[in-house]
């Protein structure tokens, strides 16, 4: 089975970006739109913005908790919000249902499953931004990057069986605590549901079900494991953890949950990564610069869209 590439495939082509922009011809996949990119670098047709570092000030995005009774719930503060989140979570995630995969086999996989979506945005190659090389990144998701359901965040496999941090500790319930949100509120929805919202703190090089942001996203684990291994790729100058930095926050959990069955009936996981690349070689490309922002998306539950889209169904 598959396991899921994801975001990962958004920071490598950091390297393939700097190797388009600057005229490489030397990557096969990388042909039409890159041509014309290659034509206005060398033309001197970019668009060019300042350069702009992730400041490491992490700020609320989110409306603060206001204690109170929501859905006939008490939330006083944010360790009323996560044990309710954990409850919630821990009876949601584990339940498992038959689902026929892109080749027909039965599969016991994650009930309550989400659709994904990777969002790459604020590209720049040693601090400019060029149009074309903006649109070339769709094709190149499509071409690279494979999505299936996934499991409720953390996830790194649908099959249970399979869903394991870096340590092969299973992710099937919750570890997030009080201590990993910078942020929470609680919604009433009037009809039955909570809607909760939590914003983890920033974390640079986040690891799945290790820390604040990985214990609530599907986060990139050892990026620069990545650069490491492809052996035409090397640095200027410095190391690898000098060079590649991917600082994650901003990102907000917004869980829906029904009060009475204690489950959660719907989500949007939206997990914000900014990443950096410095001092680049790769090919007859020297000395380069990538910064670039992902978002990574997850939305419960599936629709009959995404099940169709990745050939994946219950049975």
């Amino acid at each position: 089975m598959r396991k899921y590439i994801k975001p990962i495939i958004c920071l490598a082509l950091v390297a393939l970006i700097v190797s388009s922009a600057t005229g490489c011809a030397k990557v096969s996949y990388i042909s039409g739109g890159v041509m014309q990119a290659m034509d206005e670098v060398k033309s001197g047709e970019w668009k060019t913005k300042n350069v702009q570092e992730v400041s490491n000030e992490d700020v609320i995005r989110i409306e603060e908790l206001t204690p109170g009774t929501y859905g006939g719930v008490e939330f006083n503060n944010l360790d009323d919000v996560i044990s309710f989140y954990k409850e919630a979570y821990d009876k949601t995630k584990p339940k498992t249902a038959k689902y026929t995969d892109e080749n027909g086999t039965v599969q016991d996989w994650y009930a309550f499953c989400g659709s994904q979506e990777i969002i790459v945005s604020d590209i720049l190659i040693d601090g400019q931004s060029n149009a074309v090389i903006n649109k070339l990144i769709p094709q190149l998701l499509d071409s690279l990057y494979k999505p299936s359901i996934a499991g409720l965040q953390p996830s790194m496999n649908q099959d249970p069986t399979l869903d394991v941090d870096e340590n092969n500790e299973d992710l099937l319930t919750l570890r997030a605590t009080a201590d990993d949100l910078l942020a929470a509120n609680v919604t009433d929805n009037g009809d039955g549901t909570v809607t909760l919202k939590m914003q983890p703190k920033m974390v640079e090089m986040s690891h799945v079900g290790l820390d604040s942001q990985g214990k609530i996203f599907t986060s990139l684990n050892d990026i620069g494991a990545v650069y490491d291994a492809v052996d035409a790729f090397t640095w200027a100058s410095g190391t690898t953890d000098e060079n590649v930095q991917v600082t994650y926050k901003d990102g907000v959990a917004e869980v829906t949950i029904d009060v009475n069955s204690g489950e959660i009936v719907s989500a949007v996981y939206t997990m914000r990564a900014y990443a950096s690349v410095q001092h680049a070689n790769l090919a007859v490309v020297h000395d380069k610069s990538a910064t670039v922002t992902v978002d990574y998306v997850v939305k419960f539950p599936c629709d009959d869209a995404f099940y169709d889209k990745v050939n994946v169904h219950p049975v």
